[in-house]
């Protein structure tokens, strides 16, 4: 090629290759959680010791990443995989990516649209105000009835979650139920919202699930995951639908941290249900947080929930626990909650559950210690 020396040629391509990666990037991430629980009573029988997974952020690894595509708009991606560090076996029903997987578009001024399998816009924007925030799933609602520990993903989901405008925060979600002749049978939506000032941080939202047109489907047919993981709600599994409504804060006062939140949480029978009364709970939780240094917090919290309706319970539920960071990106913890129960949750007695660990006790009463060794890339 007259005129270009081949170094001159080189230089240009190394040029427009370093332009592109410019343009683009993709980052791999994950963490890897394993512990060691004590749990007093737990299935009918009083002890079981074992090693878990995710014990304070479930096991994963992902791919996120964003292209340039000018005028400030950008094409956008996340793939998200669930593990279980003790035996390698894949999780979220044994999905490839089970945590997330969709693709979108995001603007400066506008936010971002994304399709695909992802979290509601309550868990975006709510769960950031509540007490599992910081050590997990002990300090949140027993079996997790209100999704507020995040249980729950959702397929075939349109997201629009605005930037932030001086501390507001926006999101909007739609997930399509994809059963022939039915456009409402199995759909999600939810909206939620969140804003800062200061020391001071809130949020609300609601989600509403059909749990399937049991004439065209089986129930349970429907674009979100189950939430019926555990005794306290498993006699409700035939809903038709259910409905979410989530609330909460944080304020910020030298090295603590106080907050709460309420939800309310409905689930709806119809005629092809096996209950006929709508089975409702409030739960309500507090806690605290104290950031001794900047490796070192503890936290302690206390959660109460009440259902009634077709069965009437009532949970207490008491939780501290305390995180060290060797690093920044390596820490210990330890955990230690108790949970007792009383009334009927519409199958015979109340049993404890502790939280999203979702262990039924077999009694009214529940105590679990934990230990374990987190580690994220």
């Amino acid at each position: 090629m007259k005129g270009f020396a081949p170094t001159t040629v080189a230089f240009g391509v190394a040029l427009l290759a370093s332009h592109a990666h410019a343009q683009s990037t993709v980052t791999l991430y994950g963490v890897v959680d394993t512990g060691l629980m004590y749990i007093h009573n737990s299935g009918g029988h009083s002890t079981q010791i074992a090693m878990t997974s995710g014990v304070e952020s479930g096991s994963r690894f992902g791919l996120k990443g964003s292209e340039d595509l000018g005028g400030g708009l950008n094409a956008i991606f996340q793939i998200e995989n669930g593990f279980n560090s003790t035996n390698g076996k894949l999780g979220q029903g044994s999905r490839l990516f089970g945590r997330q997987a969709y693709v979108g578009l995001s603007g400066n001024n506008w936010g971002s649209v994304t399709l695909g399998r992802q979290y509601d816009p309550v868990v975006d924007l709510v769960q950031p105000v509540q007490g599992d925030n910081w050590l997990g799933g002990f300090f949140t609602s027993p079996g997790d009835v209100d999704n507020a520990d995040n249980s729950v993903r959702f397929n075939n989901a349109v997201k629009w979650a605005s930037p932030n405008w001086s501390g507001l925060h926006l999101e909007a979600m739609y997930s399509f139920g994809n059963i022939a002749g039915s456009v409402g049978s199995g759909q999600t939506y939810s909206g939620a919202a969140s804003y800062s000032i200061g020391a001071v941080s809130l949020a609300a939202g609601y989600l509403h699930v059909d749990n399937g047109n049991a004439t065209l489907s089986t129930r349970g047919t429907t674009s979100s995951d189950s939430f019926f993981n555990s005794s306290v709600n498993n006699a409700y599994a035939s809903s038709r639908s259910i409905n979410i409504a989530r609330a909460g804060g944080t304020y910020a006062l030298g090295n603590f941290i106080l907050g709460g939140y309420y939800s309310f949480s409905q689930y709806n029978p119809d005629a092809s249900s096996t209950f006929t009364k709508s089975e409702k709970y409030h739960n309500g939780s507090v806690y605290a947080v104290w950031q001794a240094t900047p490796s070192f917090q503890a936290e302690i919290g206390y959660d109460y929930m009440k259902s009634y309706g077709d069965s009437s319970a009532k949970q207490n539920q008491f939780a501290i626990g305390v995180d060290y960071f060797l690093s920044k990106r390596t820490d210990v913890y330890g955990v230690a909650a108790y949970a007792l129960a009383s009334g009927q949750n519409g199958a015979g007695a109340a049993q404890a559950v502790i939280g999203s660990n979702d262990v039924d006790s077999g009694s009214n009463k529940q105590a679990l210690v934990t230990v374990g060794l987190r580690h994220k890339f």
